[in-house]
């Protein structure tokens, strides 16, 4: 049985996790340091905050989709993906800096243009969560995925980023509630073991004496 979040995901966690990056996203830490490198090799501390505000955005937009057409593939988590291009590539192939590149330059609009990024989409998410269907078409991949797990990779890229931003700009990662850590722990495992197995991932998460070197679900 694939991991699905499908009818069991409480769907206003994403509007709880994008509240709780507004004093991070907002702070004169990252105001000031907006053109310096992030602790992500390469992307700016903008490029990052504008990546991370890209998540309540991004889902914001593709639940409002309208019907794609039928053809398209409904896949699991797991297959969307193994859908992608930068998913298994190196960290530093193009796939990925192609990614880092596109949202440094996006970053020129400055911190105020992110910050109102965010509170547009926190504005409008939780009537787009209430009228959504059972799945979402994502056009990157060119297919239908859960609603509620298409949730889940944006609760996993809120938690994962918005550790990145704090860690770049020395304020404390903000806390987020066990509704949207534990879904973005649950796919971070299933990531892993795809990127390095499930043995490497077994081992990294239950005997320390047998951790692989590295386990990351991105590196």
């Amino acid at each position: 049985m694939s991991l699905t979040f499908a009818g069991t995901l409480d769907r206003s966690s994403l509007v709880r996790a994008a509240d709780r990056l507004a004093p991070l996203v907002t702070s004169a830490e990252v105001a000031q340091a907006w053109q310096h490198e992030s602790v992500l090799p390469g992307m700016t501390v903008g490029g990052l905050t504008r990546h991370l505000v890209s998540q309540p955005e991004c889902a914001l937009e593709f639940l409002g989709i309208p019907a794609p057409p039928a053809e398209a593939a409904v896949v699991s988590l797991a297959e969307l993906y193994q859908r992608t291009d930068w998913f298994p590539a190196a960290v530093d192939a193009a796939e990925n800096t192609s990614i880092r590149d596109d949202f440094n330059a996006m970053a020129a609009g400055g911190p105020a243009h992110s910050a109102a990024l965010l509170a547009a989409a926190l504005a409008g998410l939780p009537t787009a969560l209430e009228s959504a269907g059972p799945l979402t078409y994502v056009p990157w991949q060119d297919c239908w995925v859960a609603t509620d797990d298409f949730l889940v990779v944006r609760l996993m890229e809120v938690v994962v980023h918005a550790d990145d931003l704090a860690a770049s700009v020395d304020r404390p990662t903000p806390a987020f509630d066990d509704d949207v850590v534990q879904p973005a722990l649950a796919l971070l495992a299933l990531l892993a073991a795809q990127r390095h197995g499930p043995v490497a991932a077994v081992r990294a998460l239950s005997r320390a004496e047998r951790t692989p070197a590295v386990i990351g679900a991105f590196s």
